[in-house]
């Protein structure tokens, strides 16, 4: 079985960019350790700052089965891009939104995801481990 994870613009800044709201540990580590809990789970991993490669990834990994499923931290295009939205509406595999910090405790900003409406669920919270409830959650 093969999960993508994908994470948008700074998520690759993990464990270094402002610890008190996403902690101090990286997305390496992060997936090593889902890597080690499910081994026969095939973990594969993109990040990018750009929106339009997050979309072309989406369509890559949206249809013929070879994903059981897409966790996706948008990042901050979690509250503006309607094209990210538009994709995953699009593709057959299904996505679950994850995010490290409760977004609904933060600006007001973060409290509208244009992505929800079309994802399977959505994961907040958590830190780190709203990515493994989001492969957990897939697996089901």
């Amino acid at each position: 079985m093969k999960m993508l994870i994908i994470n948008g613009p700074n998520l690759n800044l993990l464990g270094r960019r402002e610890p008190g709201i996403y902690g101090n540990n990286t997305m390496e580590s992060c997936l090593s350790a889902l890597r080690e809990r499910y081994p026969d789970v095939e973990v594969e991993y993109f990040q990018s700052n750009s929106e339009g490669d997050i979309i072309t990834r989406l369509h890559d990994a949206g249809f013929g089965g070879e994903y059981r499923g897409i966790v996706l931290n948008a990042g901050a295009y979690t509250h503006t891009s309607l094209a990210i939205a538009d994709a995953i509406a699009a593709i057959e595999t299904p996505v679950i939104e994850v995010h490290i910090s409760n977004v609904h405790a933060r600006e007001a900003v973060r409290h509208k995801s244009l992505i929800s409406p079309v994802c399977r669920g959505v994961i907040a919270g958590f830190g780190l481990a709203s990515y493994r409830l989001g492969v957990e959650a897939l697996m089901d």
